[in-house]
């Protein structure tokens, strides 16, 4: 063989090894950015209904449209049968937090219940001790000091509710400021945006944003005042419900027309009154009195009032949601971070707007208790996704630290559903547990427990009555038609025995007189108020 010709071979033989390096090079390259932590940001708001959000189509989503909020929907996943395990918003984010249901977490009312215990394991701190940047601003609302974070900014006035006008923030567990200048929603918006800015960069993050909006008293932010002023929104099917065979709903509190008060109107007390007689004025009006703004509005035309006055502040409130909602969807396009960051949009639970002519919430009837729940990430939810995949707020926890590649804690009761967005879908929840315990306060809302299946609901109120009730809901959507009277004994028998199994399976299986001295539980709630106030 000529010399030249074995030069050329040998040359060749170069190339190609060095063609191939380059490609394992570019290969490993790829597979290393693949491999990078996904960041997460969970977008909480507090008591806004699925019915509320225009991704899920309802009359009044379509007459007041989120279009930010809709962008998560679009660019991943809309799940259509997610529901709260305890419809109120203390003991949901309990829940949300652990994995865990309220009788396990020990958070189970907001009013006279047990406090949150900061010291348990949280899907938060499992992602701080792995390495992630963790941050939580907004609403947090659990009556002791965040833990588990690295920054946190959370609302403590009134309980930790926070209040929409000069609201007080408390930063890390220690200095409290009085917001003066911004509007709740806007405060919380612009000090995510900041944090975001300002994070370490090296490091993966895992932020927790939490509005107190929508939640009662519904005071938007000023912006806002003229919005949806030129045309009234249509009343729900079962705005006049009479509550006929439903013992436990016709004892209600929360209805639109007897129970929203003055300062829920935006009403102004007269003259001359002292503080406190204008705080009850605005509270409760003469008690007992189907009180008025005028004499010319009476019967219906005051419900319809009322309820026009409630639903356009409520919507206002989210429109200052889903404005806050894009500002960051729009950090994370222009910074390059949508393609590796998981963004979850929900809320605490559901909420009435004016179905079975109620406001609020606590109830396992469907409007309260179903709760919205938009996920995106390019990398593991395919664009334009709906499921029907039943899902419970316990498994949001483990899902997350999932879809991030961290272990889940083996105490957690929640499990990921993480493979309902692809085809491995081995994910099945054939049925949804719930419990909610507090009363009377606010609402009169009867303690109950359930199970919701495919087409039924079957629901045990127990405190000061022994009711069942049972709902076909293929067939009974609305929830008006309770059947248990007339139901097949085999059907009660079945619904009954796998309401039994999953109180079992869930560690629920006290007997009546346990869960109501849990409703009787009173324990001083120590919230981290003020303790340095700066203007």
């Amino acid at each position: 063989m000529k010399l030249n010709t074995i030069i050329c071979i040998y040359g060749l033989f170069l190339f190609s090894i060095s063609a191939c390096n380059v490609g394992e090079e570019k290969s490993q390259s790829i597979s290393k950015k693949d491999n990078k932590p996904l960041n997460v940001i969970y977008i909480m708001a507090d008591d806004h209904a699925y019915q509320a959000i225009s991704a899920y189509g309802s009359q009044i989503s379509k007459l007041a449209p989120t279009p930010n909020i809709d962008r998560i929907a679009k660019k991943g996943a809309r799940m259509d049968a997610v529901y709260c395990t305890n419809s109120i918003c203390g003991p949901s984010r309990a829940s949300i937090l652990t994995g865990k249901f309220s009788h396990v977490n020990g958070f189970y009312k907001n009013v006279n219940g047990g406090d949150f215990n900061g010291e348990q394991l949280t899907f938060p701190k499992i992602f701080q001790k792995n390495g992630y940047q963790t941050a939580v601003i907004g609403k947090w609302h659990l009556g002791t000091t965040p833990t588990g974070f690295d920054y946190s900014k959370v609302l403590v006035n009134w309980g930790g509710q926070g209040t929409y006008y000069n609201p007080q923030f408390c930063i890390n567990g220690r200095d409290t400021i009085i917001e003066t200048e911004r509007h709740c929603t806007k405060a919380i918006e612009d000090d995510c945006l900041n944090w975001l800015s300002t994070r370490d960069k090296s490091k993966p993050f895992m932020l927790l944003y939490q509005f107190k909006a929508p939640h009662r008293d519904w005071r938007p932010d000023s912006i806002y005042q003229d919005y949806l002023s030129d045309f009234d929104f249509p009343i729900p099917a079962t705005f006049n419900d009479d509550y006929k065979g439903r013992i436990a709903a016709s004892e209600n509190m929360m209805e639109i027309g007897n129970h929203l008060n003055r300062r829920d109107m935006k009403q102004i007390p007269p003259p001359g009154l002292s503080r406190v007689d204008s705080m009850r004025w605005l509270a409760y009006g003469d008690k007992g009195q189907y009180w008025s703004p005028s004499d010319t509005l009476k019967g219906d035309a005051l419900k319809y009032w009322k309820y026009q006055t409630y639903i356009k502040d409520y919507l206002r409130c989210v429109a200052g949601v889903d404005r806050a909602v894009g500002s960051v969807l729009d950090y994370l396009d222009e910074n390059g971070l949508s393609d590796n960051t998981i963004v979850v949009y929900t809320s605490d639970q559901g909420f009435y707007l004016g179905e079975h002519g109620w406001f609020d919430k606590r109830w396992m009837y469907e409007e309260s208790f179903k709760m919205p729940f938009l996920i995106t990430n390019p990398k593991l939810i395919k664009q334009g996704t709906v499921t029907d995949a039943m899902v419970m707020n316990v498994d949001f926890a483990p899902t997350l630290l999932d879809m991030a590649g961290l272990n889940i804690p083996t105490d957690m009761q929640g499990k990921s559903f993480k493979n309902v967005f692809n085809d491995k879908s081995e994910f099945i929840r054939e049925a949804a547990y719930y419990h909610y315990y507090e009363y009377p306060i606010w609402h009169k809302v009867q303690p109950h427990y359930g199970i919701r299946t495919g087409q039924y609901k079957l629901i045990h109120f127990y405190y000061s009555m022994d009711e069942w009730e049972l709902y076909d809901l293929r067939n009974d959507p609305k929830e008006l038609n309770n059947i248990y009277a007339n139901a097949p004994e085999a059907l009660i028998s079945d619904l009954k025995k796998k309401l039994a199994n999953l109180k079992k399976e869930f560690k629920d299986d006290y007997s009546i007189k346990q869960m109501k001295s849990m409703t009787d539980t009173v324990i001083r709630r120590m919230y981290n108020e003020p303790n340095k106030l700066k203007k």
